[in-house]
């Protein structure tokens, strides 16, 4: 059976707010599940008194508690702890009176000052630059530190002093009906201090407008549209807050002879005819510069792949790489230009492959009823 709320609290049914306020207060320190790890006995009574406490701190509930007992739906003893506190009263200034700064102090303390914002720097580099790794200087424009009040917005190094709106917490609190409505203090725009002697450089921000000029660092293997983050490079902060980062997005240029496929390179290479007939060693460039010896087999045709194993890209934070494939597009001769002697030993050619073609020839004619 669930117990009465007052009689649980341990206060009378004419306590004031203030009354009930510092009873639940002192069962709360007693019982909470920080002070009680482990104990269900002690969560239990916790629930207990929160439940009650919601109640009646609550003008509305607290009267409908009052006229109809437990069955009014405010007294219902089902104050759901599962996944955190779901009612809307606030518990905020009763938790931080004995638990330091947020419920359970678990909740980390307000950050000094306004971060910076993250920077985008789209950067353009070869296939070259991304076979080797490259360090490439890049300049921009951004809000950097004060260099007159070190980032403080306070000049002759005076300290700000407390916010007397929001008491030092860069929020305040209003009523409205049933609901308490937390926002931004509009004293100090958050930031729970005041400058009394604003930074003439920086007008008090804390930063300026500067240009920077930084190093990047892009390894090796990298692919089209990879995000390089340089932390603390971004924005800097106001008044104090920590810097944003900074990312670099990275495009590959199109090469002219190379295409890539994640580390796999390739690229079409141009063959005489004669040593496509007749075999034979092929010399290509690599994506380095250097030169590859490339054997040839006799009969070689045009699209063949040619595969050179371990000359691609290489693999990133590896050592390995992957492959390069020629592709071979044979050439033919071209009939304006060749001597008497070529032309002689053309009409030879054919007349030795004439026989093998009127076969063919034939065998088109008898299949498709050519007359």
């Amino acid at each position: 059976m669930t117990r009465d709320y007052y009689e649980l609290l341990g206060v009378n049914r004419n306590a004031s707010i203030d009354e009930i306020k510092k009873a639940y207060k002192k069962l709360a320190l007693k019982y909470h599940p920080d002070k009680n790890p482990g104990n269900k006995e002690a969560e239990e009574k916790f629930k207990e008194i929160t439940a009650a406490y919601e109640v009646l701190s609550d003008v509305n509930k607290r009267a409908n508690y009052d006229r109809y007992g437990h069955e009014s739906g405010g007294g219902s003893g089902g104050f759901d702890f599962s996944h955190g506190f779901t009612s809307t009263t606030d518990f905020s200034d009763i938790f931080n009176d004995f638990f330091g700064t947020g419920f359970g102090n678990r909740t980390r303390a307000k950050e000094h000052g306004t971060p910076g914002a993250d920077l985008r720097y789209d950067l353009e580099i070869t296939l070259e630059d991304v076979f080797k790794g490259v360090q490439i200087p890049i300049h921009y424009v951004t809000n950097v530190k004060c260099d007159l009040c070190h980032g403080t917005g306070s000049e002759g190094g005076i300290k700000p002093v407390q916010c007397n709106s929001c008491q030092g917490t860069g929020r305040v609190r209003s009523q409205k009906g049933f609901f308490t409505i937390e926002s931004t203090c509009y004293a100090c725009y958050g930031e729970g201090e005041i400058i009394q002697n604003k930074c003439k450089k920086c007008s008090g921000n804390g930063r300026k407008r500067d240009d920077v000029n930084i190093s990047v660092s892009i390894p090796k293997g990298v692919e089209d549209g990879t995000k390089v983050k340089i932390s603390g490079k971004g924005e800097a902060g106001a008044r104090g807050g920590r810097n944003g980062d900074l990312y670099v997005h990275v495009k590959i240029a199109p090469h002219k002879i190379f295409t890539r496929d994640k580390a796999h390179l390739y690229c079409k290479v141009p063959v005489r005819m004669t040593l496509a007939a007749l075999g034979g060693e092929l010399e290509v460039q690599s994506i380095d510069g250097s030169k590859i010896k490339v054997k040839l087999p006799e009969g070689t045709q045009t699209g063949t792949k040619l595969r050179c194993k371990g000359k691609g890209m290489p693999h990133i934070n590896s050592d390995t790489h992957g492959d390069l494939y020629v592709q071979v597009i044979v050439e033919t001769l071209n009939p304006k230009h060749l001597t008497q002697k070529q032309i002689d030993l053309l009409k030879a050619l054919d007349e030795s492959t004439e026989q093998k073609h009127e076969g063919f020839f034939s065998k088109v004619k008898k299949n498709f009823l050519i007359l």
